[in-house]
């Protein structure tokens, strides 16, 4: 499968900057896997507070990462509409591992596994890595939702 650059994945998640943390999808199979990146960048909001004197990605925003590509993957795999009309909205979190920092210059490889996906629920493996060596691991649910319309809530 093709790769797909800022500008797809804009088109298919609602996020956007300062919180779109997927920066290129390098390969995907549909209804399988997908790999993507993130570059992190010295720029980044967050190391303004975390932490000045010793800037590290926080771990939440490392799962965040792989959220999205979970949600892009639920997406690209027919699960979730492509339309703008569903959200991919994150769900649960379990096992979750942190084994290494975060800094500015790294490139985390993000890597999602659909385990399965049965009635708009997603369950999947999720690894992120810098440089071959692992920095999370985690297992992620994700639930698809329709778009509220004006005035209404979303169905939790």
């Amino acid at each position: 499968m093709p790769a797909l650059d800022i500008n797809a994945i804009k088109k298919l998640l609602p996020h956007r900057y300062p919180m779109l943390l997927v920066d290129r999808v390098v390969d995907y199979e549909a209804g399988k896997w997908i790999h993507g990146l993130k570059n992190v960048s010295a720029n980044e909001p967050f190391f303004q507070g975390h932490f000045p004197a010793y800037p590290v990605m926080p771990g939440v925003l490392v799962i965040e990462a792989l959220a999205q590509l979970a949600g892009l993957l639920t997406i690209l795999s027919g699960v979730a509409k492509a339309d703008g009309s569903q959200l991919v909205l994150f769900a649960g979190i379990d096992e979750a591992r942190f084994k290494r920092q975060v800094m500015p210059g790294d490139t985390l490889a993000l890597q999602i596994d659909l385990e399965r996906a049965v009635r708009g629920v997603g369950r999947f493996s999720a690894r992120a890595l810098v440089g071959g060596e692992l920095v999370c691991e985690a297992r992620l649910l994700a639930a698809v939702r329709n778009l509220p319309q004006d005035g209404e809530a979303a169905a939790e």
